[in-house]
């Protein structure tokens, strides 16, 4: 693997396997009580600038479980914050601890964190990107449907971070994703096109009923992510009609599953209804972003022996 987790594209597509391969055993182990230390002695920095709930407790317990250490930087609270330049806080760090992983409003500030930090970066999220975030829901459509080969996925909302991973993460897997996105509101367009390019299958339309249609997973997040607070009143008339609710469940295949990042708005991206209902695969899709992440923080930071 590359140094750095930065990008759904920073692995190839056996690495990604293996590392899947991996989180589905330490899943079992958790479940069967069994544990491996296999980050014993090492120290993972999370730097955050968003706030944030899963991705804080899935990393920090994940070290944990792994015999290692987790150490939470806010921000606000680090000397960045009176001007301090990324570039000498990557530097000083590298020396500190084993790997950083940060939640960033630019994904330029994550690239520039790994440009001049010695040891591996994770991207926790960024406005571009949220790898982590595909990495568990790429392992719960494995869990549930056994291959992502042709798997037909809709994406229903904003054409946001976690859209663009998904974009991008057909390169990788074989999901065929259908995104469907109000008119202004669709995903970055160089990142389908380096989708399309590297010969992954990604269409897009605008009806969330025609994404839909036939769909065996269909994914939502919401429509006012942070930072988009202050066109809340906008979003909110726009996106009205693109609500993942019964009716228009009954568009998509009758063994379709729904995923949601969290957290969740329920009345507007999704209704309670189908969060809570037989076919929603939330709660195994929030677990897993634990393993996934372990086996990543393994794959990145584990010992190589000494020669």
């Amino acid at each position: 693997m590359k140094k750095d987790f930065i990008s759904i594209l920073d692995i190839n597509e056996l690495e990604l396997e293996q590392l899947l391969s991996e989180a589905h055993q330490l899943k079992r182990q958790k479940k069967a009580g069994t544990t491996h230390l296999l980050l014993a002695g090492k120290t993972l920095a999370m730097i955050f600038e968003k706030s944030s709930t899963r991705t804080h407790i899935s990393f920090e317990v994940g070290m944990n479980e792994l015999g290692g250490h987790a150490l939470f930087l806010n921000a606000r609270d680090m000397q960045i914050r009176r001007g301090e330049e990324i570039r000498d806080t990557a530097r000083a760090a590298s020396r500190y601890v084993s790997g950083m992983m940060i939640r960033a409003y630019k994904h330029s500030t994550i690239e520039e964190y790994a440009r001049y930090a010695t040891i591996p970066v994770i991207n926790g999220l960024s406005d571009l990107e949220h790898p982590c975030q595909l990495l568990a829901d790429i392992m719960t459509m494995q869990e549930h449907f056994g291959s992502t080969d042709d798997l037909r996925v809709a994406w229903v909302g904003d054409g946001n971070n976690v859209c663009n991973s998904l974009i991008l993460s057909t390169v990788l897997t074989g999901l065929n994703v259908t995104v469907s996105t109000p008119k202004g509101y669709e995903p970055a367009e160089e990142i389908v096109a380096k989708a399309r390019a590297l010969g992954g299958n990604v269409t897009q339309v605008r009806e969330p009923e025609k994404a839909v249609k036939d769909a065996q997973v269909i994914i939502t997040d919401t429509w006012i992510s942070m930072g988009d607070e202050g066109e809340k009143e906008e979003r909110m008339r726009v996106f009205k009609n693109y609500s993942v609710d019964a009716p228009l469940m009954k568009h998509a295949s009758p063994d379709a599953r729904v995923l949601h990042c969290l957290p969740a708005h329920r009345g507007e991206e999704i209704t309670d209804e189908v969060m809570e209902g037989g076919q929603s695969l939330v709660w195994d899709e929030a677990e897993n972003r634990l393993h996934a992440q372990k086996a990543l923080l393994v794959r990145l930071l584990k010992s190589k022996p000494a020669p």
